[in-house]
């Protein structure tokens, strides 16, 4: 058995919504410097040297990617054979979010309750997700997620019959529909399978593999691919501008589902993708 002090969970977090908010993450970095190399329309290359050049004041100057800097979205992968000592673990990840936020003067985006709308004047609660897997380590992932791409998501309880290209359907539906609004280039998350609440968690999580990092089952390898160059053929583009690059990654993940149903969700992220690994 392994003990973990929650304070060192606190102070993880905290860092990585710091680092979240300003440095784009190395799998992303890839990415987009290869778009910017391969964009064909004059205007939508201009859209993306722009967007690189805020890209590196960001990093430079310490100053947010963006001015929404997110809901914090943290997914905790805990060893089943650590002890945490010190007081609540989630109380320590809130406490990680507040500090962050706080301290690193980035935007506080949270209302208490979501009719009456009063601001928690520090970015909790966040959305926290657990889950408990072999070993004694600690793997915890920070994902600020901004809500003009987050209210662009969209969860699709097909029938089995519509079958494969039934799922492509409803991912380039959901693409179309987002058009600008997702501030693309985007990326791209789906969840195939499972219910209604896990392919949208699928979805989410799927936002934080490594763009560029394909499913291991064959068949949705070549879905992701395949999807890929159909949302870069549709035009949207840069800023929705028009271009050849309106998406960098398309990340699907699955799970085993019922007989009579074909959940699908897809949750879409601007071109920066915030995200921060670590593990304690």
């Amino acid at each position: 058995m392994r003990t973990i002090q929650v304070t060192d969970v606190t102070d993880a977090i905290r860092e990585m919504c710091i680092e979240a908010n300003h440095q784009l993450s190395p799998d992303m970095r890839r990415v987009f410097e290869s778009a910017c190399r391969s964009e064909k329309s004059p205007l939508g290359k201009q859209i993306l040297e722009q967007l690189s050049d805020n890209l590196k004041i960001a990093e430079q100057d310490m100053i947010p990617i963006c001015q929404d800097t997110g809901m914090a979205v943290v997914f905790i992968e805990i060893g089943q054979e650590v002890h945490f000592e010190g007081g609540s673990l989630e109380d320590a990840i809130n406490e990680g979010i507040r500090r962050g936020y706080v301290d690193g003067y980035l935007r506080k985006s949270v209302v208490k309750d979501p009719l009456i709308r009063e601001n928690t004047k520090d970015n909790t609660p966040g959305v926290i997700h657990y889950k408990i897997v072999p070993g004694d380590k600690v793997k915890i992932t920070v994902a600020p997620k901004g809500f003009g791409s987050e209210n662009m998501s969209r969860v699709f309880m097909l029938k089995p019959a519509d079958g494969i290209e039934g799922v492509k359907n409803a991912i380039l539906t959901a693409v179309k529909d987002a058009g600008p609004n997702a501030c693309p280039p985007m990326v791209v998350g789906v969840g195939v399978g499972g219910t209604f609440e896990k392919c949208a968690l699928m979805a989410k999580q799927a936002l934080t593999r490594p763009a560029g990092v394909h499913s291991e089952i064959p068949y949705v390898k070549e879905m992701e691919e395949e999807l890929l160059t159909r949302i870069n053929r549709t035009g949207i583009g840069p800023g929705g501008l028009g271009g050849t690059t309106t998406a960098l990654a398309v990340n699907i993940n699955t799970y085993p589902t019922h007989i009579a149903g074909l959940p699908v969700a897809v949750n879409i992220c601007c071109h920066v993708n915030r995200h921060a690994v670590r593990e304690l």
